[in-house]
């Protein structure tokens, strides 16, 4: 049986794992009732408390560990362009979102949900695992907003539809809100919102209606706008005040560098332009 530690400065294993970048509490939990953790040497339990003192092994592996008041939580947002994939790596050898991403002081970047290849816009990363899993948990219903553009005829009754809902593979799937954003002809721009986010949600949703999507742009997490400074394949760190809106909206106190962002690109295009 490991040892409890009485070290005021201790924290639970799953927190520390968690803020280390490593998954959310509930994932690593998972990994200490499954024997994969130990700490010296000794298999760890649920509810056992470590400091960074101690060695703590991750199927075997050393994890690094910092001073709980020199960990802080980071994230950046990234303008994902088309043709990037949205895994770490790709078996058939495509440019993923974490190729253009910079190299994190611990843990690892962790993506806030996740963009088809064929779609664009802001894909939120983390170092601080918790905060990923509760800001994608249908639970705490983060929306999403969507710049779509429509080729085919809406009408009025489709437009309801979507808002009133429509069962798709199996479950009831809704537009928040659906605002015009312009257009030409068969090719309308609309701005939408959800709150849940499941796998090609929004295609799956016009496509219901016998509508395709022909481009499809996240312009929004959260609070947190696709920044108009970033163009697409570039980065920015978003700053103190716009991560503390991020774990608020999830119930999750974090500790986030005192850093202004700095941007990684130019001035993006008018991503309403018809057409």
């Amino acid at each position: 049986m490991s040892k409890q530690r009485s070290d005021n400065r201790s924290e639970k294993l799953q927190k520390i794992l968690a803020n280390a970048g490593l998954g959310s509490r509930r994932e690593i939990e998972k990994w200490i009732a499954n024997g994969r953790v130990s700490v010296n040497g000794s298999i760890a339990e649920l509810g056992e408390r470590a400091t960074d003192k101690d060695t703590i092994r991750v199927d075997g592996r050393v994890i690094k560990i910092k001073p709980s008041d020199e960990v802080y939580t980071r994230i950046i947002a990234y303008h994902k362009p088309l043709d990037e994939v949205s895994t770490q790596k790709d078996p058939e050898g495509r440019p993923t979102v974490f190729d253009r991403l910079p190299n994190t002081k611990f843990g690892r970047w962790i993506s806030i949900g996740r963009l088809d290849i064929n779609t664009t816009g802001l894909l939120l990363f983390t170092n601080n695992g918790e905060l990923a899993h509760r800001l994608m948990h249908p639970s705490y219903q983060v929306e999403r907003k969507y710049a779509v553009r429509i080729h085919g005829q809406v009408t009025d009754e489709m437009l309801e539809n979507l808002k009133s809902g429509v069962l798709i593979d199996g479950d009831m799937c809704h537009f928040n809100y659906i605002q015009p954003g312009g257009g030409e002809g068969s090719n309308q721009w609309y701005e939408v919102g959800l709150s849940e986010g499941k796998n090609r949600e929004v295609r799956k949703l016009w496509l219901s209606q016998g509508v395709d999507v022909s481009r499809l742009i996240r312009i929004q997490y959260g609070p947190i706008d696709l920044p108009k400074s970033l163009s697409r394949g570039r980065w920015m760190d978003l700053n103190e005040t716009q991560i503390q809106q991020l774990a608020e909206l999830v119930d999750l106190e974090v500790q986030a560098r005192k850093s202004q962002p700095k941007p990684r690109g130019s001035k993006r295009k008018n991503i309403w332009k018809k057409g």
